[in-house]
């Protein structure tokens, strides 16, 4: 077995655009590989957050919300609650059913979003102050009252956008 590459014999075997071709990424794999470190990976700290702020489990599973709402968008799917009335919410508002809430499973608490109906363009700004939806493939619940302001009459397809990037998280 060679370990080397013998450029007489490749040229006889391979068209010379192959050959430079593996010349060429030859070159590439030259770096050596980075030494193990011994030091940690930093971890996100929650030390100083809200219990609402750190991280939870529900239903096995655990969800670790976000450390800085900069920069957040996702598109994904709402459903509406309000048959919950007068439950305490994540941190510890009494739920409204017709007020402009939503729960979330990551984003800090409190958070503004605008939550756009992706079918109709209808578009609402509601305050993140629960936890959930735990369902597979929802993103966000909204109170009664803001899914009905934007359309939602079960499930929607819809965009949601962080507002307020400011810090100031608990």
């Amino acid at each position: 077995m060679f370990n080397y590459l013998d450029y007489d014999m490749a040229s006889k075997y391979l068209p010379p655009r192959l050959l430079a071709s593996i010349v060429i990424l030859a070159g590439c794999a030259s770096e050596q590989p980075l030494p193990p470190s011994d030091s940690q990976a930093q971890l996100p700290s929650y030390r100083d957050r809200a219990l609402y702020n750190q991280p939870y489990t529900v239903k096995g599973k655990t969800y670790f919300p976000l450390l800085s709402r900069d920069g957040y968008r996702e598109v994904g799917l709402a459903s509406w609650y309000g048959a919950e009335s007068g439950d305490r919410t994540a941190n510890g508002n009494r739920f409204k059913p017709n007020g402009l809430t939503a729960a979330h499973k990551t984003l800090p608490i409190p958070s503004k979003v605008r939550v756009t109906n992706l079918a109709n363009g209808r578009h609402i700004d509601v305050t993140v102050n629960d936890r959930g939806p735990f369902v597979a493939n929802s993103l966000i619940d909204l109170s009664r009252g803001a899914a009905k302001r934007i359309g939602v009459n079960g499930l929607a397809q819809v965009s949601v956008e962080i507002l307020d990037a400011s810090p100031g998280l608990r």
